[in-house]
């Protein structure tokens, strides 16, 4: 788990499917743009709204873009029941990473965090990477819970979006067992993450400006403090702009303004983005590298 992946969003089409094509041809554009793999069915792509036959597409057709490229496909499993969730991971394909989101809504304690990765790590045959996204759950995690988590056979890493940096994430770095992935989940500071030594992030940000995501997890990984604060700044603006609405209406709107996709559409209870999220968005990605404006 290394480097930078993109959540896929869920293209549909003018009729309200799933756009299979579109979601096959972003999925290939965003890996042969520089993606170290892919997140089928993670928030970005609006699960929650997908029948269990177009959650199966969407995985295979993740995995058809994935596998000729030697990507890493990561697929997002999540729920308040842990016998639902042992479930899922056990009907997974094989040679996928499983993305566990903290049992959301519920609030199980710390401890009962801890009990249900014990339960889906044990049953999982994929790796499990742990997805600690408190604004969404309800369930916020010390340190020492954190670490805890770090230390169960099988979990191989994090998707950490627990808001601006703190004292914690920098001993969370420190203190991570080898092998434990650290992944940036907040698009807007995964700049100072990844200079404080996180091996990359898991990016909706990173639909629109692949390259650029990668090249500042290079930059950063190569000492050129310069290129990486430049890049660093101007993303966070981008990142900021991108999620000005809720999640992924603003980049559904850049990819559909850019050809990429058939339609902006969500699924309710999401709304499209209004005409002034996009615009700014835009002007944005004007100053982003493999666009026009940007002064190399």
């Amino acid at each position: 788990m290394d480097g930078i992946f993109v959540p896929l969003v869920t293209p549909f089409d003018a009729s309200g499917d799933v756009d299979a094509v579109a979601l096959r041809g972003l999925a290939e554009s965003v890996l042969d743009a520089g993606a170290a793999g892919l997140v089928a069915l993670g928030t970005t792509g609006e699960p929650a709204t997908l029948s269990a036959a177009e959650r199966a597409l969407v995985v295979a057709e993740a995995a058809a873009a994935c596998r000729p490229r030697g990507a890493r496909l990561v697929v997002g499993v999540g729920g308040s029941s842990t016998a639902a969730c042992v479930a899922e991971v056990a009907a997974l394909p094989a040679g996928v990473v499983a993305m566990v989101v903290v049992p959301p809504y519920t609030r199980p304690g710390e401890a009962g965090v801890l009990a249900h990765f014990r339960a889906v790590a044990a049953a999982s045959p994929a790796p499990v990477v742990a997805y600690h996204v408190p604004y969404r759950t309800g369930q916020a995690m010390s340190l020492d819970a954190l670490l805890e988590l770090a230390a169960i056979p099988n979990v191989a890493g994090m998707k950490l979006a627990d808001g601006p940096l703190t004292g914690d994430t920098i001993a969370l770095l420190a203190a991570a067992p080898p092998g434990f992935a650290v992944l940036g989940g907040d698009d807007a500071v995964i700049s100072p993450l990844l200079a404080l030594g996180a091996p990359g992030g898991i990016l909706a940000s990173a639909h629109v400006a692949t390259e650029a995501f990668v090249a500042l997890r290079e930059a950063w990984r190569a000492g050129d403090v310069a290129t990486a604060r430049r890049l660093g700044a101007g993303l966070a603006a981008l990142s900021a702009a991108l999620f000005a609405e809720p999640n992924p209406a603003v980049i559904k709107a850049v990819l559909h303004a850019e050809g990429r996709i058939a339609t902006p559409a969500v699924r309710l209870p999401l709304l499209p983005a209004g005409p002034d999220s996009l615009a700014s968005a835009q002007r944005l990605l004007a100053f982003v590298p493999g666009h026009a404006g940007l002064v190399s």
